[in-house]
């Protein structure tokens, strides 16, 4: 059964280089992994980096065998596309071009986009028809470029489902936005709406381009040890293969504690035992 599971650069301590990143991610058997553009000055530097710098980043890829082929781009949170601030939402635009640009020259396959108009203020439909019309304009740059644009579900009402985040893509209607959905996000909004995160999953057929492996309790939504939560990750996993979908991330965050490399390893235990339960049925 073809699949590839990546793992978040954050799962590390940030103390480590890109590079060291790299080989950690080898070293605890995942496949590629994925790096993160928030919203912090550190992060967003590197939106900056010089041709000399994505040359070496590039070889450093070549020579660990493990490359970054996702892209997490928060940064929108703080500069949001849908921002009522005439310069707030003109960064974000800056920074949605400059990960675009990015992601081509690295090989990165796919820019996961927070399901957001505005975080740090109030959503309406001002914010939302803003949203719509920077996020047109984004879609465009992705397209000329070759990047494969897809929304993360979040936690905040206004795309914290697959069906939401499928009424947005629906409209702006290019190949080149698709859905990356955090399946402990849906879980949480699913449950919380006396509903089913798979029936929710199936809402986007045709349009999932990755997943990420999140766990999540009710109300609380990181930072939850994998199999201590109330994520079905096995049906979820199941689901998603039976979508087409075949590029998964495992999302979770290190917690300072210098045991990180063992949980690591475990967390990519626990995903490919789910992975090969599911090839040993199919036979």
């Amino acid at each position: 059964m073809e699949y590839r599971l990546g793992l978040y650069e954050k799962a590390m301590p940030n103390s480590l280089t890109l590079v060291e990143k790299l080989r950690e991610t080898a070293r605890a058997g995942f496949d590629f992994m994925e790096i993160s553009i928030d919203e912090t000055d550190e992060r967003l530097s590197r939106l900056e980096w010089s041709c000399a710098e994505k040359k070496s980043l590039l070889e450093k890829m070549s020579e660990t065998g493990i490359r970054i082929e996702t892209l997490c781009l928060s940064a929108h949170r703080r500069y949001s596309l849908g921002s009522e601030d005439r310069d707030t939402a003109q960064k974000g635009m800056q920074i949605f071009s400059s990960a675009i640009g990015l992601a081509a020259d690295l090989g990165i396959r796919i820019i996961q986009l927070a399901g957001y108009d505005v975080y740090y203020t109030a959503s309406s439909s001002q914010t939302r028809e803003r949203f719509l019309r920077h996020l047109q304009s984004g879609v465009e740059w992705a397209a000329a470029r070759g990047v494969l644009l897809a929304f993360e579900t979040m936690e905040t009402d206004f795309m914290n489902t697959v069906s939401k985040a499928f009424d947005v893509v629906s409209r702006i209607n290019s190949p080149f936005l698709q859905i990356y959905p955090d399946i402990g996000n849906i879980t949480n909004a699913a449950k919380s709406a006396g509903g089913s995160p798979i029936d929710d999953f199936r809402k986007g057929h045709g349009r999932i381009a990755a997943v990420h492996l999140k766990e999540t309790v009710p109300g609380r939504f990181r930072e939850v040890p994998f199999g201590t939560g109330h994520v079905d990750f096995q049906g979820c996993i199941e689901e998603a293969l039976a979508e087409g979908v075949r590029l998964f991330v495992a999302e979770f965050w290190h917690d300072g504690q210098p045991n990180w490399r063992e949980t690591d390893d475990s967390v990519r235990r626990f995903f490919r035992e789910k992975f090969d339960r599911l090839a040993m049925r199919r036979g």
